[in-house]
């Protein structure tokens, strides 16, 4: 089977150079609506799905994202593989505005978001010590270099719930644990891919200092949008160039089977409801 690969980020990744056949598709969920219509086109003769992350004209706060039903959607339209392209707020010097960084670890500060597709009738627990697939994050890495994009790789990503940005303390306080980044959208984002058996991993561009940095002024909408645009560039050159890549990976995504050794309830126990609801997910282990 050959798996496409999804993308969700901004409403414009989906105007690649050489991207053809785009077509909207819309799809239904038992977890609602996704945030958009998903973008399905062809590079290169490769099947690539996008998913504006907060809908197009971004109308969505990083609560109201819909994270069940897009990952579900994603992995009923054939998706193997999930890019995630996400602004964030940087907690290190080195990491500048502009700059690309392959994450490699998450902490979760996001406050009663849905981060499960399990539960009522079935219960799972995938591993997620590693929350990147580090193949997904090699290719990833190669592309930011030949696309000549300054980029760090590995990074703790912080998951804040927002709206507001951070307050000075909770700035320093990420920075004393030691984190690289902070933002409001990988999680669960990341949790829910992997439960789908999706090989997920992320570029977070940097946009700002967030607040804690003292050489530079308070982190402003105006001043996030001006690098965000300016990074939207740097991601379509990168995915442009990752996705030969990705296309030639020899066998499945490295985590297509997930789910294998996580479902602790009995397959023959597990109830009509939840096998439809969960259909995508759990058809390769069911009798």
């Amino acid at each position: 089977m050959t798996h496409r690969i999804g993308i969700i980020g901004g409403s414009g990744l989906y105007e690649l150079p050489g991207i053809s056949s785009l077509r909207e598709v819309e799809v239904e969920t038992p977890f609602g609506a996704p945030s958009d219509a998903l973008m399905v086109g062809e590079l290169d003769g490769v099947e690539l799905v996008f998913l504006p992350r907060h809908g197009r004209g971004h109308r969505l706060l990083p609560t109201e994202v819909p994270y069940r039903a897009n990952l579900w959607a994603m992995k009923s339209l054939g998706v193997g593989w999930v890019i995630s392209v996400s602004a964030v707020g940087s907690l290190r010097e080195d990491i500048e505005p502009g700059h690309a960084v392959l994450i490699d670890q998450f902490i979760d500060r996001t406050q009663g978001r849905p981060s499960t597709f399990f539960g009522e009738g079935i219960v799972a627990h995938v591993a997620f010590g590693d929350p990147v697939c580090a193949t997904l994050q090699a290719i990833l890495r190669e592309a930011l270099a030949e696309a000549e994009v300054e980029h760090h790789v590995g990074g703790t990503y912080v998951c804040m719930e927002g709206p507001a940005f951070s307050t000075r303390a909770e700035s320093e306080l990420y920075r004393s644990w030691g984190a690289s980044v902070v933002g409001m959208t990988n999680l669960p984002e990341a949790k829910l891919a992997r439960e789908a058996s999706l090989s997920y991993a992320t570029i977070a561009f940097a946009t700002d200092y967030d607040c804690w940095h003292t050489g530079h002024d308070d982190v402003t909408v105006d001043q996030v949008i001006a690098v965000l645009m300016a990074n939207v560039d740097k991601a379509r050159r990168a995915l442009t160039l990752a996705v030969p890549r990705i296309a030639a990976h020899p066998g499945p995504p490295p985590h297509h089977d997930a789910l294998r050794n996580a479902i602790l309830t009995p397959l023959d126990g597990i109830p009509d409801s939840a096998r439809e609801r969960l259909g995508p997910l759990l058809e390769p282990y069911l009798p």
